[in-house]
């Protein structure tokens, strides 16, 4: 299986060698922010199943959090497309923004995160774990 992604301008493709070992929903301010939306669609995958190729991310620090975590926040310098986060805890997983995938049909969330600071008019799918700050 591969999966093929890239970023709005095209500067950042990948491949993915793997099946995302979870997906879910992040409804925290600063994934809000990042992405100018209501939430953030993410895939955890090992971070050496991806393949990047020449492209070249640049990198945020994100320390302003609730959870006291320093979160990377890697995205295209060119475009601003998003393309992963990594947190300190798992720093062997890559949680990529779903958006930037070729081919979205198979997402389906596992968990809803940080459901506290949700968007009031967000409605959750009652079938799916919502957590109200995080895992």
């Amino acid at each position: 299986m591969s999966v093929s992604g890239s970023c709005l301008c095209g500067q950042i493709n990948l491949t993915i060698s793997s099946e995302p070992m979870m997906a879910g929903v992040c409804h925290c301010k600063n994934c809000q922010k990042q992405t100018g939306s209501a939430f953030s669609t993410l895939a955890g995958f090992p971070l050496s199943d991806i393949d990047f190729g020449d492209s070249e991310l640049s990198m945020y620090e994100d320390s302003a959090t609730e959870s006291g975590s320093v979160v990377k926040r890697f995205f295209c310098g060119k475009c601003g497309s998003p393309i992963y986060s990594q947190v300190p805890a798992q720093p062997d997983t890559a949680y990529l923004k779903t958006g930037i995938l070729d081919d979205t049909s198979s997402f389906k969330p596992m968990f809803n995160l940080w459901c506290d600071s949700k968007q009031d008019w967000v409605t959750l799918d009652e079938t799916i774990p919502a957590i109200g700050k995080q895992a």
